[in-house]
């Protein structure tokens, strides 16, 4: 054997046990469906608090707390794909 193959550092693939592997699914699955629906509720909940302020005629910051609660939905949406692109 060459001297490099004892020096070279090891490259496991991990793998989960498939007893665990699914659980962990379903609960990654769940999270995901949960924070989607948080994100359409609080998309709706601040489209209505706006509607209710521009109907009273009261100025409010409510295009802050929309994009803010956008940029959450674009953080769940892309959650998955992101941690796959850094640890692959």
């Amino acid at each position: 054997m060459k001297l490099t193959s004892y020096l070279a550092a090891p490259n496991p693939k991990p793998a989960a046990p498939p007893e665990l592997s699914s659980k962990v699914d379903i609960v990654l699955n769940f999270a995901a469906w949960v924070g989607t629906a948080a994100g359409v509720a609080g998309v709706l909940v601040t489209g209505a608090m706006m509607a209710v302020s521009l109907r009273r005629g009261e100025s409010s910051e409510h295009a802050s707390r929309l994009g803010v609660v956008l940029c959450g939905c674009v953080l769940v949406a892309t959650a998955g794909p992101l941690v796959n692109f850094v640890f692959n």
